[in-house]
């Protein structure tokens, strides 16, 4: 049976297989591209924490692809685009198709499933440019040849495949947009793995079971923000709750970021799933590309990102990303560019974490009398 939901990021309604329930607080991630270094810790710190099992070596929860030649598995975004033929919008309201509503005939989702040789390969195509540097050029802006890189999570989705795939019904959505996955009732059919637009649904097949990311819920629920976010060296990630989309707050930094800046945007949104992982796109990659990962609010994100330092409350913001292990529900910035300094306060309403704007700057002298050394580094 088919119902009709709405899709804020599609500006219209469309088919999905079970009624709208939208959490009244939906767990979210902000990730700023332009700060990844590619590092993997994030990486790594997930492995660490949930996929270093027998049979989970290929399990890459959490990964950091190169793009525009990067996949993991190989194909997995190419192959889905392919099969949907075409991407079309008219202004911000999409009018091709999602992955229900192209389904063929027979089938509830388009999707496919991976061979196993799509998986062993998670750094193909790393560092990678968008094509081959010449005898005498040199690096321009914005670029020339280009890449950037994409770190990807399981979406936790408002309107999951995985969940309306699953014939077994192990998949359900909790009360805080967390997608869990039961395994006492999972058979391992691999229906999530196929239908899962973003192929984080995994299958071990040393316990027939499958396995996702489960947004590191337990300290969640201790008021702590996951292990990917906690351990990101580039300070690029954020998580909290994002509000409904017609009821959004501007103290909470999610709802900012996304409802009212609209700098941080999802991950193929046309695919029709309204992925709770947004992605502030990078400055220096071409504005149709940017378009046919991010939707058609790109250009004017990349615009107002450009322009971050000359508004104090979203540099602030920006700059409270990976400040703090615990989750920031509000936050606030006081003073100027060159006096703020902005804060984040937990659901009670406490201070977590204080920042300032600018880091003060202090020049030691050359020569340390007491110490009796000389200083390369003075500042």
């Amino acid at each position: 049976m088919e119902h009709t939901v709405y899709n804020w990021q599609l500006k219209r309604k469309m088919a999905y297989k079970y009624p709208e329930t939208r959490p009244k607080k939906q767990v979210a991630w902000v990730f700023d591209t332009n700060k990844c270094i590619a590092c993997q810790t994030c990486t790594i710190a997930c492995k660490n924490a949930w996929t270093a099992g027998k049979g989970q070596e290929f399990m890459f929860w959490n990964n950091v692809e190169t793009k525009p030649w990067g996949f993991y598995p190989l194909g997995w975004d190419l192959r889905l685009l392919e099969k949907l033929n075409g991407q079309s919008w008219s202004g911000e309201r999409y009018t091709g198709k999602t992955i229900f509503e192209n389904a063929p005939y027979g089938e509830e989702i388009t999707g496919f499933q991976p061979e196993e040789d799509d998986y062993q390969y998670p750094n193909i195509g790393e560092d990678e440019i968008s094509e081959p540097v010449h005898q005498g050029e040199y690096i321009k802006i914005p670029h020339q040849p280009w890449m950037f890189y994409l770190a990807r999570i399981c979406n936790h989705c408002t309107h999951p495949a995985c969940l309306a795939a699953c014939t077994r019904k192990s998949i359900y959505k909790r009360d805080d947009g967390i997608v869990l996955l039961d395994q006492k009732r999972c058979r391992g059919y691999r229906e999530c793995v196929r239908a899962c637009p973003y192929k984080k649904s995994f299958f071990r097949a040393y316990t027939g079971k499958s396995e996702k990311c489960i947004a590191c819920y337990p300290g969640v629920e201790q008021g702590l923000q996951p292990q990917c976010v906690i351990n990101c060296v580039g300070k690029i990630r954020l998580f909290g709750f994002i509000s409904q989309w017609d009821k959004p707050r501007e103290d909470n930094p999610i709802d900012y970021l996304v409802h009212i800046k609209k700098i941080a945007l999802p991950l193929y949104p046309q695919f029709g799933l309204e992925p709770n992982v947004y992605y502030i796109p990078p400055v220096n990659v071409p504005d149709e590309f940017n378009r046919q990962l991010f939707g058609p609010g790109a250009k004017q994100a990349v615009a107002q990102y450009k322009q971050a330092a000359e508004d104090i409350k979203l540099i602030g913001l920006l700059m409270l990303l990976g400040s703090t292990d615990k989750i920031m529900h509000s936050f606030k910035v006081q003073g100027t560019i060159n006096t703020g300094v902005g804060y984040g306060y937990d659901a009670e309403g406490k201070e977590v974490i204080s920042v300032p704007l600018k880091e003060s700057i202090i020049i030691r002298k050359p020569y340390d009398e007491q110490r009796d050394v000389h200083r390369v580094s003075i500042s």
